[in-house]
């Protein structure tokens, strides 16, 4: 029980750091506007598909997953 209540105090501190992550990059000007994201503007429809933005996002999250694992 004790290693499962770890890994969930861990989880848990993982979403809280991502949560801060994600309020702090709504003021990036730059995030989602990267070059390599698909905007589609039609007269009716906009479809927009952060395809860099997202890339980016994942290798950071990788790394990020990489060092906690690595130094746990």
């Amino acid at each position: 029980m004790a290693g499962m209540a770890k890994t969930i105090i861990l989880l848990g501190a993982v979403l809280i750091v991502v949560g801060i992550i994600l309020l702090l990059l709504q003021k990036t000007p730059f995030l989602g506007k990267l070059p390599g994201d698909i905007l589609i503007e039609r007269k009716n429809f906009t479809f927009y598909f952060p395809l860099a933005t997202s890339i980016i996002i994942s290798i950071i999250v990788s790394l990020i997953l990489y060092l906690i694992g690595k130094f746990r």
